[in-house]
């Protein structure tokens, strides 16, 4: 569900990265007790894991379409509500400004749409009551799985919101909605099986992890993280640097909707915002399309690099705030 700058008109894309920027501002502030020296690689490693993920497009069955996971709530249910939102966020700046995946002036959508909405909003208010009388292997799935389906649900309606307000008559409001809402819902049941799978996974191996993200502290000491970081690790490899290569070549949810309400899923935008955009993400991306350069028609080889690569800078950019920000808040604890 990642926008394309087209979507949106400058004053949307301005709005929506101010409001980006401020709930990562407020999540920064608000992390207390939930990093630690074992939440951070978590955090890294788990960051890895959704940009991988995304990678796989699985086929939505009698649509033509496809549909990737969006992995806020897996982040959240893994981390907790605010360093979930900082790593998504992590993932969706590699994603567009090294892939192209996503425009850059939409990018505070992407963040709002795929990163807030399930992070600062479902999360506490649907996932976390669900589990509200305890952490069991059943909750957890029925809370994913709810969670999800509502994250994407608000999100897609919110694309279509924003697509209104930046007055983009291709997309009537009436034809897109309709047709938004049904795939992004087919598109939430099967990312809500796989997070379930997922936390269930991890909750079975070390139940800690995600009680302690609920209830917003530290990994109590002791507890040993290593097999979880492991199995997390070597999934991501396998997704990104293999399964990637098997992902459906149907459009997604959002360009299946768009050429069913426009005609055609690649709508062009003039003015000196969006070429100024295009430049600068014309000079970061060194793998456009998660591909080289040079490979136009795309090959399994450059998909499986553009997986692990985008993995592991991944890996590094979310380790890398969480570590920072776990450090500057430590450091801030003066003794009594």
């Amino acid at each position: 569900m990642h926008m394309a700058d087209a979507l949106i008109s400058p004053a949307v894309g301005g709005a929506a990265w101010v409001v980006s920027a401020a709930a990562v501002a407020y999540s920064t502030a608000k992390i207390k007790n939930e990093l630690g020296d074992k939440k951070v690689p978590l955090m890294a490693v788990a960051g890895a894991f959704v940009f991988a993920a995304q990678m796989i497009n699985f086929t939505i069955p009698a649509t033509g379409s496809s549909g990737h996971i969006g992995g806020g709530i897996l982040l959240a249910g893994l981390l907790g509500a605010f360093p979930a939102l900082l790593t998504i966020a992590a993932v969706l700046v590699i994603q567009c400004l090294f892939f192209a995946d996503g425009g850059l002036l939409a990018l505070g959508c992407n963040i709002l749409n795929m990163g807030v909405i399930p992070c600062l909003v479902v999360y506490p208010l649907i996932f976390k009551p669900i589990l509200g009388k305890g952490y069991t292997v059943k909750r957890i799935s029925l809370a994913a799985l709810v969670s999800v389906v509502a994250g994407l649900q608000i999100g897609a309606f919110a694309v279509v919101l924003e697509t209104l307000a930046s007055g983009i008559t291709a997309l009537p409001f009436g034809a897109f909605v309709v047709l938004m809402q049904p795939i992004h819902l087919a598109i939430g049941i099967v990312e809500g099986i796989v997070t379930a799978a997922v936390l269930d996974f991890v909750f079975t191996m070390r139940p800690e992890i995600l009680e302690s993200s609920g209830g917003g502290a530290s990994l109590p000491a002791g507890i040993p993280v290593r097999k979880v970081l492991i199995a997390l690790g070597v999934a991501t490899l396998v997704v990104g640097g293999i399964l990637s290569i098997f992902a459906s070549a149907y459009p997604d949810g959002l360009e299946w909707s768009m050429e069913g309400a426009a005609g055609t899923a690649e709508l062009e935008a003039e003015g000196p915002a969006f070429r100024q955009a295009e430049a600068i993400q014309e000079a970061t991306a060194f793998m456009p399309d998660y591909g080289f350069p040079a490979d136009e028609e795309g090959s399994a080889a450059g998909t499986a690099v553009a997986g692990i690569v985008g993995s592991l800078l991944t890996c590094a950019l979310a380790g890398l705030a969480g570590f920072v920000i776990w450090r500057v808040k430590k450091n801030r604890v003066k003794p009594a």
